[in-house]
């Protein structure tokens, strides 16, 4: 068995020490398979040895996952992070136009991939099906790792241009998993977490494997199924879950009589919530729905981390509010000066703390652009109140100067998702030749709702110059693999919008 330098934070650490301390504890469960703490170390000195023997990666090299969830995934990233290989994490809902780029930016030597994601596979670069049987071979010899060594290279969501690499190293991972832990109250030895969210994003993988760490227990779904969720927590052993609002919005569109019937169902001590803002009207219904006392909203970024959490207590109390700064990190606003600003004046947000990233994968412009000084920003514009809790104004792209006047789109969002007939909506800013830029919203709503209806609602709750110009009804707000709203295509498709 692989033997790990106690003095080094790895990202296996604490599993290899279940591993030798609970070998017949279960670590995965994932659909009718389950594995054990001991065989997973098993299995991960085999891909380890043939990683060696046979694929040819080196410390330092960098290798790609292409995988929906399953329990290959966490015993390849587990067994290839002890190598000193970095891994790429490719998104494997994106097209293979994507994938190749993603391939080529990050140097990949070799792509270790699902059946279903064949299709996606760049020519010319090695591949490897996770599914496939390994044969014996030779021990891998033992690896002298650093804890500053790059574990992994998420790529950004690509809202606002090409995804950029992001370098996590095994340390900043590590002590994510102790503030989670000491943060969320679900993540121990006796923990059990049902793990949604996708392994290849910054978030889901954060959440799917902190209970290894602790020597708890994962259960993983490959993907989001409403009713499948919301009976997997009614067997009552799933003490945490993380979801995104889309996955909110799923669970209360079900029939109301399978949502009366699994009403407080559950023993969870807490529900995470990440990747874009909880609308107040959907938190209210989360509360309602699972009970009080349980809802985390965090906000964070694969280059900073968790920067900040709601805690239970707050939910209901502060409005449109993303909380404190989380454990260990400290947070900054700022003006264009890189002055600090006063209370509910809007400033980019910076954080700093032990989970940072270390830097943008050969890209050190972009990572000169992101970090001043140890602090790291990823373009959020924030205010912070008399408390001290801090809001997400917006992104500090997306922000509309219209006849010279800053608006944020958030802020306008925030108060039309509260209107009965709007599902959701993204406020975006074109060029206009008279007010610089003009105000357009894109809704998912009732049919019959009018802009003249959504105008005046918005009148009565802000100023008149932020209510939108244009209102436009789609069907889908498109989104991209993480469920974040991508308002560059809503800008490139109504472009040219003169009516």
């Amino acid at each position: 068995m692989t033997q790990i330098d106690p003095r080094q934070l790895l990202i296996t650490s604490g599993l290899r020490a279940s591993a030798r301390r609970t070998p017949g504890k279960t670590a995965l469960r994932f659909e009718d398979r389950i594995v054990t703490y001991g065989a997973l170390a098993e299995k991960m000195d085999r891909i380890k040895a043939l990683a060696h023997t046979r694929w040819g990666p080196e410390r330092g090299a960098v290798v790609g996952i292409l995988s929906p969830n399953c329990i290959e995934y966490i015993e390849y990233i587990s067994a290839l992070s002890e190598m000193g290989i970095g891994i790429a994490t490719i998104n494997y809902r994106l097209s293979a136009a994507e994938v190749a780029q993603i391939s080529a930016d990050s140097g990949t030597q070799i792509i270790f991939y699902h059946e279903e994601c064949s299709h996606l596979l760049p020519p010319g670069i090695p591949s490897h099906k996770l599914s496939d049987a390994l044969p014996e071979a030779p021990p891998c010899p033992q690896i002298a790792l650093d804890e500053e060594d790059i574990f992994a290279i998420p790529y950004t969501s690509g809202t606002t241009g090409l995804p950029k690499g992001v370098m996590i190293s095994h340390r900043a991972r590590a002590m994510t998993f102790y503030g989670m832990a000491a943060e969320y109250q679900c993540f121990s030895v006796d923990s059990h977490f049902l793990a949604i969210a996708p392994l290849c994003h910054g978030a889901g993988f954060a959440f799917g494997f902190a209970p290894l760490f602790f020597g708890g227990t994962v259960e993983l779904m490959s993907d989001f199924d409403p009713e499948r969720v919301i009976s997997a927590l009614a067997r009552k052993e799933a003490d945490g879950v993380f979801m995104v609002p889309a996955h909110f919005r799923q669970i209360f569109n079900l029939p109301p009589d399978i949502l009366e019937r699994h009403r407080g169902q559950h023993r969870l001590k807490a529900i995470i919530s990440n990747a874009s803002a909880l609308p107040q009207p959907l938190k209210e219904q989360i509360i309602d729905f699972f009970g009080e006392g349980l809802l985390h909203e965090t906000y964070g970024s694969t280059e900073g981390g968790i920067v900040t959490n709601l805690r239970p207590a707050d939910q209901l109390r502060k409005k449109n509010c993303v909380g404190t700064p989380f454990v260990d990190t400290e947070v900054s606003l700022r003006d264009a000066e890189g002055n600090e600003v006063p209370a509910d004046t809007p400033g980019e947000l910076f954080s700093r703390g032990p989970a940072l990233f270390s830097g943008y994968w050969r890209n050190p412009n972009a990572t000169a652009e992101s970090v001043q000084n140890g602090w790291v920003s990823v373009g959020d514009m924030a205010t912070r109140d008399d408390e001290g809790y801090l809001y997400i104004v917006d992104r500090k792209k997306d922000m509309i100067i219209s006849g010279g006047i800053n608006v944020y789109p958030r802020e306008i969002e925030n108060v039309l998702v509260e209107h009965p007939a709007i599902l959701e909506c993204a406020v975006f800013g074109l060029k206009d030749d008279q007010w610089g830029e003009s105000i357009h919203c894109a809704m998912v709503c009732q049919p019959e709702t009018s802009a003249e209806l959504l105008a005046e609602w918005l009148e009565k709750r802000v100023a008149r110059f932020k209510i939108p110009k244009f209102f436009h009804q789609i069907e889908e707000l498109p989104r991209n693999g993480s469920g974040k709203i991508l308002k560059r295509i809503l800008v490139e498709q109504f472009s040219g919008h003169l009516d």
